[in-house]
């Protein structure tokens, strides 16, 4: 699992109070970067080897300014060329936020997916949660 604390900032906020949905999506996408480093350590958009498929994100409950939020990563389901992270926000020791990514390692050369190598598969392999009911 990767962890990390968000601070959330004013702008962070919409009309109503809290923290603005499509922010929910930017930390996710930001909260990958340890996975991503497993394509590309460096991260350099030259060698980059994976493509985003889907994201579903469901909103649990609200979360709010000037409290700190934890988000969470994990690796759910590893395929042979693709994967799925599963990714949460929790405030105040409540779960308010889940996240499915799932990412395709992708030969942007050749426009297709290519097999995932053993030594990447082992790395997220890591980071796999357990089943959840």
């Amino acid at each position: 699992m990767f962890s990390e604390n968000i601070t959330p900032r004013f702008s962070d906020t919409d009309a109503l109070g809290h923290i603005n949905n499509t922010r929910v999506a930017t930390w996710f996408e930001g909260g990958r970067e340890g996975i991503f480093r497993f394509f590309t350590p460096d991260l350099d958009p030259k060698k980059w080897q994976l493509i985003i498929a889907k994201v579903e994100i469901s909103y649990l409950g609200q979360l709010y300014f000037g409290q700190p939020i934890e988000m969470r990563t994990f690796i759910k389901r590893i395929g042979g060329a693709s994967f799925e992270v599963y990714q949460e926000l929790w405030q105040h020791n409540e779960k308010c936020v889940t996240g499915i990514a799932t990412m395709v390692n992708f030969d942007y050369q050749a426009q297709a997916s290519k097999k995932i190598s053993d030594e990447i598969r082992t790395k997220l392999q890591t980071h796999l949660i357990a089943e959840q009911e």
